[in-house]
């Protein structure tokens, strides 16, 4: 029997799917949207393939690289494992919410304790996120013309994009540097939603608060310890993110298209990504296909911004997705028969 949340994240996933798709390809003319697709230059195409595996790579080599500095030894076929396991479930969960929670099970099925796997996997969120506050807060307070011409009638969203993901961050490091604050925080929020919609299940609550902060306690003394490590992370992950967001320039480039720089188009997917990345909808969806037709069309042009979408977003997002579904899929045989031989030798 499929778990009810499940059933609900496949059906809200769906909708979402089926609404994008609804409000951005009425009314076109599909025969003459393949042909301007199938134009493309395929090796560019495959070059952004490539792009997203890197990307997901990306990550499995900080967490192999994290695992290694707290003298955990493990493949790093399974860290590759753990990273298109958690970015398929953040494809499919609002907020990217889901990837956590499902790498620290893959973790414990290979025995590394919650309490490692909790650290790295919160250094790697903290880090994943504080690169996109860097680059959101970076272009929003210098304001380079170059790149603001092609936001103008979007800045609200970039806005709202930017502080949500800098409160998450700040929430995030509230829980590993000042987790009593955070805890003083959460349970006065919860008494005084009780005023205006009862439940019973405060205690509940307070106590997964407080065993998520007792598995984030080793996160601060890493932080601590290890600052050069967190350099290193940062610098990784700043590669990583920069790779998919060379998903957009492949694909200016593959219809032939040139007068834009490198930077500026792979900048603008960038704040794409820092407005969409903390909405509660699944990988942005809707939303990075709308933000994409108003900022990139004069660039692409009329002709072929929606052509440029399909193919950007269908390499960035759902390529990236059935990579991961398959590999997350195949993982579940992996690991568990990994295991069985160890045991049998």
């Amino acid at each position: 029997m499929i778990p009810w949340k499940k059933l609900l994240n496949a059906s809200f996933l769906a909708f979402i799917f089926i609404l994008t798709v609804y409000a951005v390809f009425r009314g076109e003319d599909f025969g003459e949207l393949l042909g301007y697709i199938a134009d493309a230059n395929p090796a560019y195409i495959g070059t952004g393939v490539v792009c997203v595996v890197l990307f997901i790579l990306g990550e499995s080599v900080v967490i192999h690289y994290l695992l290694r500095v707290l003298s955990v030894r493990v493949r790093f076929s399974h860290c590759c494992l753990y990273s298109f396991i958690g970015f398929f479930y953040s494809c499919i969960t609002p907020s990217a919410s889901g990837g956590q929670p499902m790498q620290a099970v893959a973790m414990r099925k290979d025995k590394i304790p919650l309490a490692i796997s909790t650290v790295v996997l919160a250094i790697v969120t903290i880090t994943y996120k504080l690169v996109l506050v860097v680059i959101g807060l970076t272009i929003m307070i210098v304001r380079p013309e170059s790149i603001m011409r092609y936001l103008d009638g979007v800045e609200s969203v970039m806005y709202l994009g930017t502080a949500l993901n800098v409160g998450c961050i700040a929430l995030l490091m509230l829980l590993v540097f000042k987790p009593g604050i955070l805890r003083i925080l959460v349970e006065k929020t919860l008494h005084f939603l009780r005023r205006f919609r009862p439940f019973k299940k405060l205690k509940d609550y307070t106590g997964k608060l407080n065993r998520m902060i007792e598995q984030y306690e080793g996160a601060a003394e890493f932080y601590g310890t290890h600052k050069h490590v967190i350099v290193h992370v940062f610098l990784i992950t700043l590669a990583q993110r920069v790779i998919l967001f060379l998903v957009a320039w492949l694909t200016y480039r593959a219809f032939s298209l040139g007068g834009h720089t490198l930077a500026l188009i792979t900048s603008l997917q960038a704040m794409i990504s820092v407005a969409a990345d903390m909405l509660p909808l699944p990988g942005g969806m809707g939303v990075s296909e709308t933000l994409f037709l108003q900022i990139f069309e004069p660039i692409f042009g009329e002709e072929l911004i929606l052509p440029g979408m399909v193919i950007c977003r269908g390499i960035s997002y759902y390529t990236q997705l059935l990579l991961s579904a398959v590999m997350t899929l195949a993982s579940a045989f992996i690991i568990t028969n990994e295991r069985k031989g160890s045991k049998s030798l």
